[in-house]
Order: C-alpha cells, then sequence, then structure tokens
C-alpha cells in the first residue's frame, strides 16, 4: 500500500508499522502472518552471545563426561567447533524468512566480547540479513566506571559492527545517558544508520511474602511513550540518522504521534502479544482512516511535523514549557 510507504536504515518499507524483536519471530508461520498482516519489517529475535556460550559449555561437559567413561564414544560427536544449535538455528530461521517472504528481515545482536560481535554479526550478514540491530543490553553496575567509560563502550561496539558488516545498523539507545542528543550523533558518526528509542531494560520486582526476586518483564503501555516522543520529536531534523520507536506502541495512535514528531518507523510486540499478530493490520486501517479525516496522501505529509524544528514554538520541547504547566496547574 503505498500510502503508507515509508524508509528505514535506507531500506524501502511498505508500512511504518516493525514487528520489534521478541519470540514471536522465533516460528516461521508467525513471520509470514506478520507479512500478510501488513507488517513493513520484522526484527528478529534477539540472538545472546551468552546463551550461545552457555549451550557450548554445556555441550562440553556432556561430550567430556561421556567420553571420558566411552573414549570410543568420541566418534559419534561433532567437533565442538562445528557444534553451535542456537546460532543454526537463529541463522536458518533468516534463511527461511529471507526465502518465503518480501520485506526486510532485520537480525537482532547483543554480544558480550569483541570478538562475540564481530563473530555473529558477520554470520547474520551472510544468512541473508537485510540490516542488523545492534542491542547493545548493558547496566553499568560498576560504580566505578564514569559515563565517559560507558558511552565509549557503546561506541566502540557500534564502530567495530560497522566495520565487520556491510548491511545497515541500527543502534538501539537506551534513556540514560546524561547528554542524549550528544550521544545520539555520536553514535551515528561511529556508523549507526539508524536510532532505536528506546531500549527496555530489565527492571526487577520483588516478591514481599516469598522474599525472592521476580524474574518477570512487563508488556510495554501506551503511557510510556513520552519519553521517546520527546527525543525522536528533538533529533528529527537534527540528525541524518533512521529514527525507529519502539516504547508503548498499543495502538494506530501511539503510531500517528511517534510519526507526527518524526519517526520513519515504529516497532511494536507488546500490542501482538496481547492481541494478536493480525492487530497490525487493524493499526494499518486506523491509520488509513485519521489520514483521511487529515486530508494526507501520504506519510510525507505529515511525518515530523511536529517536531521540534518545524514546530512553530520549539520551546513546547524545553524548559519553558514545563513552567507553563506547572502555572497551568496552580489556575486549575
Amino acid at each position: 500500500m503505498t500510502r503508507l510507504n515509508t524508509k528505514y536504515l535506507g531500506l524501502p518499507l511498505r508500512s511504518p508499522i516493525v514487528v520489534s524483536a521478541c519470540t514471536l519471530s522465533e516460528n516461521i508461520d508467525n513471520i509470514l502472518r506478520m507479512e500478510d498482516a501488513g507488517a513493513g519489517a520484522v526484527v528478529m529475535f534477539s540472538m545472546f552471545e551468552e546463551q550461545i556460550r552457555k549451550e557450548e559449555a554445556k555441550m562440553a561437559s556432556i561430550m567430556r563426561s561421556t567420553t571420558n567413561v566411552f573414549a570410543e564414544a568420541s566418534d559419534f560427536f561433532p567437533d565442538l567447533d562445528e557444534y553451535h544449535v542456537a546460532t543454526a538455528n537463529y541463522l536458518e530461521t533468516i534463511r527461511l524468512a529471507k526465502e518465503r517472504v518480501h520485506i526486510p528481515i532485520i537480525g537482532s545482536l547483543n554480544g558480550i566480547t569483541p570478538q562475540g560481535w564481530i563473530d555473529y554479526a558477520r554470520q547474520l550478514e551472510q544468512a541473508g540479513a537485510d540490516a542488523l540491530e545492534v542491542n547493545i543490553f548493558y547496566i553499568p553496575a560498576d560504580i566505578r566506571l564514569s559515563s565517559r567509560e560507558v558511552e565509549e563502550r557503546y561506541l566502540d561496539i557500534i564502530r567495530l559492527v560497522r566495520k565487520t558488516v556491510k548491511i545497515p545498523i541500527a543502534a538501539k539507545m537506551n534513556p540514560y545517558f546524561s547528554a542524549m542528543g550528544y550521544m545520539a550523533q555520536q553514535m551515528q558518526d561511529a556508523g549507526a544508520d539508524g536510532l532505536v528509542l528506546f531500549n527496555r531494560f530489565y527492571q526487577p520486582d520483588y516478591d514481599i511474602l516469598q522474599l525472592k526476586v521476580l524474574h518477570d518483564l512487563a508488556y510495554s503501555e501506551a503511557t510510556e511513550i513520552r519519553l521517546p516522543l520527546l527525543w525522536i520529536a528533538i533529533l528529527s531534523g537534527q540528525i541524518k540518522s533512521s529514527l525507529a520507536a519502539t516504547t508503548g506502541v498499543q495502538s494506530a495512535r501511539e503510531v500517528i504521534k511517534y510519526l507526527l514528531a518524526g519517526a520513519d518507523v515504529t516497532m511494536t510486540a507488546s500490542a501482538l502479544y496481547k492481541n494478536g499478530i493480525s492487530y497490525i493490520s487493524t493499526m494499518e486501517r486506523v491509520l488509513l482512516q485519521w489520514m483521511d479525516s487529515m486530508g494526507f496522501q501520504t506519510l510525507d505529509y505529515f511525518k515530523g511535523s511536529m517536531n521540534q524544528s518545524n514546530i512553530s514554538d520549539p520551546t513546547a520541547y524545553q524548559r519553558a514549557n514545563y513552567i507553563r504547566i506547572l502555572e497551568g496547574a496552580k489556575q486549575s
């Protein structure tokens, strides 16, 4: 549907609604359903280096214990260097997806070592991924690290991946950098073709009766769009990198807001878990209805029209507007 055409990471997309990295894409049939429902692209479930290392270590342990008892059994086991179950399954899913769907398939990688970033990024590219999302899930729990050291760790990873692959890469940002705009520019300069705002870090909860840490992950809510909406509105028009919004997209309403702010695409997973994969078509239908009501023929008619560079009062995104809000609260 040409009315919803957009570009992300230089890739032409038929829709601004992209499936974000989640377990739904582990199944090739689900990816086919995502395309049928109208998704512009699919970001594959994340490949975590530590999961792969753990699986390799487990296999090595099995091989050692078995061959110690039955030495001749070693002939029946593949060499450990060739035994990468998690990697093989992931790469095979990408290959199958590229054979059976026509929308872009974006790999997602979370490494823990420089060599891991290099090896797995290269394998994802060779499997046929159209682009790569660099999912830097890193919580700087070491209080001795300075903010500059943390920032350099991110930038070093982006530079490393950029040197390794030729396909476009997107850096998944977190919202905690002290100078967000500057960091976005630095990531772009390091080689990121796009920025994904924002990564949702694991935030633990407690069971106060069992006195245990809960390892669950709550779905995002529509109210969570405020912070990424602010930064997309500020960055749009000021940096060249593609912008993706990936927090709180529960309906077409959030899609519209992010597009008005200047996002090239919006990413969702929670809405699909809650409503099913076919909900993509519902969001697109409502988006088109809104465009008709506003007289917008294509996304270009309104995308970025409410970013900081385009609105009549740029201070709406700054401290001055906060003061106005407080003053308004006093009068109400």
